[in-house]
């Protein structure tokens, strides 16, 4: 899409927003910079919306509600494995990450700090330029492929990304600029995609509150081996 006149981009741009239904995304070419900019201003009081912004190119994604549903709960499940296992988490949910020197900007479905967590307590404007990324983002992809995003998060230096797309939950590490498929979480260490993907399933038959409950049980009768990796 990019028919819209250049002088008053970003307020097109922001009038089809109202008529972007859910499960849907909107992408415009060659936008500048700055309006990219007046979009994150403008939209900051409809947080449904998730941004990306790659050289020009951006996306503007209008998540469905199952898509919310998901995320919810795998932010339930990360914090229950975090204080299972007395590790820091400060929790950055939509955060909005760019660096204009990069001409690169994202928005994942959540994010995380775990080894960075006493960088970031207390910070409410995190800046990319002074301050670490996030150690883990999340992206479900139920309405859109994420995998268009790695490219941007790989150019944040975002070291750990997971992918859930409805049914698998893959976890990636970023290796010599490029993002490589784990088995399991680094900084969540024992934490896999496979199980975290089984609660997920199960919550769709069972409900929410006994996929957290069945989880939580989990990971009291497998405690982690010494050396800190064993799986659940």
């Amino acid at each position: 899409m990019r028919s819209m006149s250049l002088g008053h981009l970003h307020e097109e741009i922001l009038e089809a927003t109202r008529y972007l239904p859910e499960s849907s995304a909107l992408v415009v070419t060659e936008v500048p910079w700055d309006d990219y900019e007046r979009l994150l201003e403008h939209l900051v009081e409809r947080p449904r919306f998730r941004l990306s912004y790659d050289r020009g190119r951006l996306e503007i994604l209008s998540p469905s509600q199952r898509h919310e549903v998901c995320l919810k709960l795998i932010e339930d499940l990360v914090r229950a494995f975090a204080q299972a296992r007395k590790l820091p988490l400060e929790k950055f949910g939509q955060s909005t990450w760019r660096r204009r020197v990069l001409d690169k900007g994202v928005e994942p479905d959540a994010c995380y700090y775990v080894e960075n967590a006493e960088r970031v307590i207390g910070k409410e404007d995190l800046d990319l330029e002074f301050d670490p990324p996030p150690d883990i983002v999340v992206e479900i992809d139920i309405t859109t492929r994420s995998m268009k995003k790695f490219s941007i998060y790989a150019a944040l230096a975002v070291p750990e990304v997971w992918r859930y797309d409805g049914e698998s939950l893959r976890i990636y590490e970023l290796s010599a600029g490029k993002y490589q498929e784990i088995p399991a979480s680094r900084f969540l260490p024992g934490l896999s995609g496979s199980v975290l993907a089984k609660h997920i399933e199960l919550s769709k038959t069972q409900g929410q509150t006994n996929a957290l409950n069945a989880f939580i049980r989990r990971i009291k009768i497998r405690p982690l081996a010494p050396n800190n990796r064993c799986r659940i």
